[in-house]
């Protein structure tokens, strides 16, 4: 699944977030996800702001005022999350050598297509002995399974990885300015992820108290 987070424009009413609105106003279909956290102890006037309030603590939202959502606590258990996940995936492939990603034989296919097929390119990942401990971890431990997608940032380290997961948290899989711009990465290898979500991370570092913000899921 991917989620885009959306800056609503000024003026712009809580109906243009209907299902059916979403393509009209934001040129994107997809439906609200209750992904942010909202700040502790909301009053009543303050979760009428909010979209798609869940109970719990933390409350999830699908968005609201960039005031009243806890961005700096999704981003710090994010990454505190992703360096138990670290560790563990460690644990998991000790002893095996460093896997190429899913881009590298993808891109190969492509380049080669009559040559090297997909399926060839995927049999030639999977069989990857890094991979493989992966997936025997997931077979295995199915509470916390490792993400084989995020092979090639795990591999960078365990500051990176958190650093991934934390602005992943906040960022999602794009970003749709308050201007209408669209943030999205180049492609799907994990550099131009990261430029992404230094440009994602640094728009939303410098928007209003008053920004409202939105995740829908694609």
């Amino acid at each position: 699944m991917t989620t885009m987070i959306v800056c609503l424009p000024d003026g712009l009413g809580n109906d243009a977030l209907a299902a059916h609105q979403l393509h009209r106003h934001f040129g994107v279909d997809g439906t609200l996800q209750a992904r942010f956290w909202t700040i502790e102890n909301l009053r009543l006037w303050q979760r009428r702001q909010m979209f798609e309030l869940r109970k719990g603590t933390p409350a999830y939202c699908a968005g609201g005022p960039n005031s009243l959502l806890n961005l700096a606590g999704m981003r710090y258990a994010a990454g505190v999350g992703a360096g138990i996940r670290h560790q563990q995936w460690q644990q998991a492939v000790q002893g095996t050598k460093p896997a190429q990603p899913w881009v590298t034989f993808h891109s190969r296919h492509l380049n080669e297509a009559k040559k090297y097929s997909y399926d060839q390119a995927a049999a030639d990942f999977w069989r990857q002995p890094r991979v493989t401990a992966m997936r025997m971890h997931n077979a295995a431990v199915s509470v916390a399974p490792l993400a084989v997608d995020e092979l090639e940032m795990m591999q960078a380290g365990p500051a990176a990885y958190q650093h991934y997961s934390a602005l992943t948290a906040i960022c999602g899989d794009a970003l749709l300015t308050a201007e209408g711009h669209q943030i999205t990465p180049a492609t799907d290898s994990f550099d131009d992820r990261v430029t992404f979500l230094g440009h994602a991370n640094r728009y939303l570092e410098n928007i209003e108290d008053g920004q409202r913000l939105v995740a829908v899921a694609l």
